[in-house]
Order: structure tokens, then sequence, then C-alpha cells
């Protein structure tokens, strides 16, 4: 069953759940596509004051849809493609959303998982939920601006343990690190983002949107364009798609085997 984007409002309040079952939610493409376009309409609705981003069956989001990925990962253009219109255009879509959006996360959240609860603006979270971005083992990075996103978001400790090492970091450290607003027991998840939705939505709806383009505006994320340093990484950032390494790496995890990188693949 493919994957898709459910949104329900309850009120002023929108909640947007990722679905894709068998795969603990991991996005499609088809997923990022419905994801931008989702949050392009939200701002528009007046009489929302708060979106909540959740996962379905007890995970927020295990990452991308490898299955997928030999469609397109090995050409340099189509990968392109693919991070900057598919992947950025959906969480772009999401910071530019100038409602207060909260991530609820339960289970798994790892790779486009963390990229996704990066843009919201408060983040609770399941005390067995896991937080990673284990894509080393896949044999390619992080795009430069989704890096940079995740960096800002969980710090640059955390950043470099999921990228450089693997790590797979618990919600509590996470808490730790600034990254989640609170740990809550497993089952009081959903309860709780409804609590905080219910709080901020009795606060000033047009304030809160002003905010929202303030922080937007001062942040390292400003929506100006990308800074001379991102705009030299994203010239060459997708130059390694026909690479042995990334096909490798991806082979690997479809065959369920461990993979065998070499020093001298090219």
């Amino acid at each position: 069953m493919a994957g898709h984007i459910r949104c329900a409002e309850e009120g002023a309040v929108a909640w947007v759940t990722l679905s894709h079952p068998g795969k603990f939610n991991a996005m499609s493409r088809g997923m990022w596509r419905e994801l931008k376009a989702l949050f392009l309409d939200l701002p528009g609705r007046s009489h929302l004051r708060c979106v909540v981003v959740q996962g379905d069956a007890g995970h927020f989001c295990a990452g991308g849809d490898i299955a997928e990925y030999p469609d397109f990962r090995f050409d340099e253009a189509s990968l392109r493609d693919f991070h900057e219109n598919d992947v950025w255009g959906g969480l772009s879509a999401m910071l530019d959303c100038d409602i207060p959006v909260v991530a609820a996360i339960e289970g798994n959240c790892m790779g486009a998982g963390v990229e996704l609860a990066s843009c919201c603006d408060l983040r609770l979270a399941g005390q067995s939920a896991r937080f990673g971005a284990p894509i080393a083992r896949l044999g390619f990075p992080m795009a430069p601006r989704e890096a940079q996103l995740v960096a800002t978001a969980v710090g640059d400790l955390s950043a470099r343990e999921m990228l450089l090492a693997a790590a797979v970091l618990p919600a509590g450290l996470m808490l730790q690190r600034g990254f989640l607003s609170s740990v809550v027991p497993d089952a009081a998840v959903a309860d709780e983002a409804r609590a905080l939705a219910a709080r901020v939505s009795t606060l000033a709806p047009l304030t809160a949107r002003v905010h929202k383009q303030t922080l937007r505006a001062l942040g390292p994320l400003n929506p100006l364009g990308p800074t001379p340093a991102m705009a030299t990484l994203l010239e060459r950032a997708y130059a390694y798609a026909p690479d042995a390494e990334h096909r490798e790496g991806i082979a690997a995890f479809l065959a369920k085997r461990p993979p065998e990188f070499q020093s001298n693949q090219t």
C-alpha cells in the first residue's frame, strides 16, 4: 500500500498524520509532494491556530522509502530533483507555515523523520521514541539544506553522532540536549499533544503568525536564500549519484544484508 498524508481538523487544530503501513511511515516521493501541497494550503485556513504532525500506528517516520530509491537516486539530475524539489519542497513549506506546528513523536524518528520534526516549532515525544539518521550505512550523505536544518534543530553534537557514527539517540537524551520540549509516557503522547495544541490555540492567532515570521527571518534558515557557502555546496551536492558506494548501500539494504563498502570505490 502506498503511503499518504492525512489531515483532519478538530476545531482550530489540524492533525496531520504520516501514514505508510508496513514501513513505519517512511516518506515516499508522493508523500513529500502531498506534504508540500498541504502545508502550502494550511496557512490560508484562517480558523486554524495550531497544526499537530504525528505518525500512524505508533511510529513517527522511519526515514525515506528506500524501495523507491533505485528508480532515481543513481542519476545526478534526478537525485537533485528529488532532494531540491520533492524533499526540500515539503520541508520548506513546513518551515514557511505561519501557524504554530507541534510534533507528536512516537517510536521511530529516523532520517526524514528527524527532518520533519526539525521543521516543527514544539516537539514532544514518548519515552521509547528513538532518533537518528543512519544513512552512512546506505552509502550516501544528507543533502546540504537538510543537514543544515537538522544540525540547527538537534545541535552540532547530535548531528555529528547521527551522521558520522550512525548513532540512534533515546528521547531522554534528546530532551536533555534541547531538541524536545517534553518526554511523556508512550500512551500519553496523543493526549499531551492535544493539550499543548489546545493551549496554543487559546493565544492570539495573529500574534503567533507574526512571531513565526519574525523567528524565521532572524534564524539560520532565512527564506531569503542560501548563503554563498551553501550555494557552492549545492552545486556539487549530488555528483555522488552514480558512485558504487551509493549503489552498494541501497542494494544491501534492499537485500537485507550488511553493506560491503570498498575504500577504492568510485
